[in-house]
């Protein structure tokens, strides 16, 4: 049985689109669900991982680029997406550097089936280290849709801490968008997890430039998850300089 609190979540929701209307900025706030768990050991238990592709698209300007053979090429360039050929990849020398740099540049990559078989030999494990080893693409399938459905898909993947952060809407939504979208991927992420909702702590929601709103609690703790976001990514540039090996929110 869902514990998923829908009144709190939409009042949650209903904050953030009223604050984003209030400070208009010059661009669409992403908004990210933020997850805080519980009784799991990263060291001891299975690190799960799933993907969920939404109903509506929560990034429409997510940077995709395809990893293509001629033909995807043409077809990239038809629809105006970035892409980069076999002899591009091969400029690269698997150069960790360059290699790390295109990680970064763009949030997703997809790739034709004869180019994917030789991404280990061209690039080495570096998309894959990043999470973002490149989804097959057909020749059977629209490469216009395939982008569209990786736009609209998300990925929960647990790390060395307890908490994580997914996108799962931005502000030019509208609420019933942004709640589907929540619902959604809370679902989902219960679903991976091995105790379902006794390991979920908290979940909130945050815009980019918004305040934290939380809508699910099973804490007594006051220490705000985005705090310890924070400690978070100082952990992940240093993991020397932290000793705690889970997030509390």
């Amino acid at each position: 049985m869902s514990k998923l609190q829908s009144e709190a979540l939409r009042e949650a929701i209903s904050v953030i689109k009223n604050d984003s209307a209030e400070k208009k900025r010059k661009f669409s706030e992403t908004i990210e669900l933020q997850i805080g768990l519980k009784n799991y050991d990263p060291q001891k238990d299975k690190r799960f991982s799933g993907s969920v592709r939404l109903p509506h698209i929560p990034r429409p300007k997510m940077k995709i680029c395809m990893l293509g053979d001629a033909q995807h090429v043409e077809e990239a360039e038809k629809i105006g997406l970035e892409y980069m050929d076999v002899e591009s990849l091969k400029k690269l020398n698997k150069n960790k550097k360059l290699v790390k740099k295109l990680a970064k540049k763009y949030h997703a990559f997809l790739a034709s089936e004869s180019v994917i078989k030789q991404i280990p030999r061209l690039l080495g494990p570096g998309l894959n280290k990043a999470g973002k080893f490149p989804t097959l693409v057909t020749h059977q399938e629209s490469l216009e849709s395939k982008v569209n459905e990786t736009k609209a898909t998300i990925k929960f993947q647990l790390k060395k801490v307890l908490c994580m952060g997914v996108a799962v809407g931005n502000c030019d939504m509208d609420e019933k968008q942004i709640f589907q979208n929540v619902q959604m991927s809370v679902n989902f992420l219960v679903s991976l997890l091995k105790k379902n909702w006794q390991n979920v702590r908290c979940l909130y929601l945050k815009s980019t430039m918004g305040k934290t709103q939380r809508f699910l609690s099973f804490a007594t703790s006051r220490t705000p998850l985005s705090f310890q976001f924070l400690i978070f990514f100082l952990h992940q540039l240093n993991p020397t300089s932290f000793t705690g090996k889970t997030c509390r929110p």
